[in-house]
């Protein structure tokens, strides 16, 4: 299954074919079983080479600038009749409508599933829904053994506090450090009486 940032990326490259009027804009989600290139295919045309170049273009610079997403590889821009740009988990064809027509990519990808930009669209909320949902069932574990182990922790500081052996160390401190005050007292008595 896609990522949720594969479906952003494919979704950014479609609305950027769309802004430079690429037509009969078309997303074929490819059958896992038949094809290990990609995810998805973006197929579109332009009317002539200048646009299809200046669709890839802009693609290219979308991508880069709101995910800092590069293509694998770019090729076919010097006769920019058929266009392809590799992005891993996507792959774009940018068509002059001749070539789109001779190759028909979507006749030999019968197995692909057309998808719209709203059906990709509602996938992503689905996906961001899920994975939200399976946060939320984590989260209230997490924070109900945290609240359990805060009381206990106060209870180990008291008892440690009020404990015998802590009380001992205070008192070999006292022993070792200063002498106490009876201890003090008993010396001055023993000066003045030997005086």
């Amino acid at each position: 299954m896609p990522s949720i940032e594969s479906n952003q990326h494919l979704l950014a490259a479609a609305a950027a074919a769309e802004d430079k009027k690429a037509e009969e804009i078309r997303i074929l989600a490819l059958d896992p079983s038949e094809s290990g290139l990609a995810d998805y295919f973006l197929i579109c045309n332009g009317t002539n080479d200048r646009q299809n170049l200046a669709i890839s273009d802009e693609i290219e610079l979308r991508l880069k600038r709101e995910f800092n997403l590069y293509a694998n590889s770019v090729e076919g821009r010097r006769q920019s009749e058929w266009i392809l740009m590799d992005y891993v988990d996507f792959i774009i064809h940018i068509f002059s409508p001749e070539k789109r027509a001779f190759y028909g990519l979507e006749r030999l990808r019968k197995s692909a599933t057309t998808l719209s930009v709203e059906d990709i669209d509602a996938e992503i909320k689905n996906q961001i829904a899920a994975t939200r949902r399976s946060a939320a069932k984590k989260a209230p574990a997490t924070k109900s053994t945290k609240a359990a182990a805060t009381p206990a922790k106060k209870a180990a500081k008291k008892t440690a506090a009020k404990s015998p052996a802590r009380k001992g160390a205070k008192a070999t401190a006292n022993a070792v450090g200063k002498p106490s005050k009876k201890t003090a007292s008993k010396k001055v008595a023993s000066k003045k009486t030997t005086k």
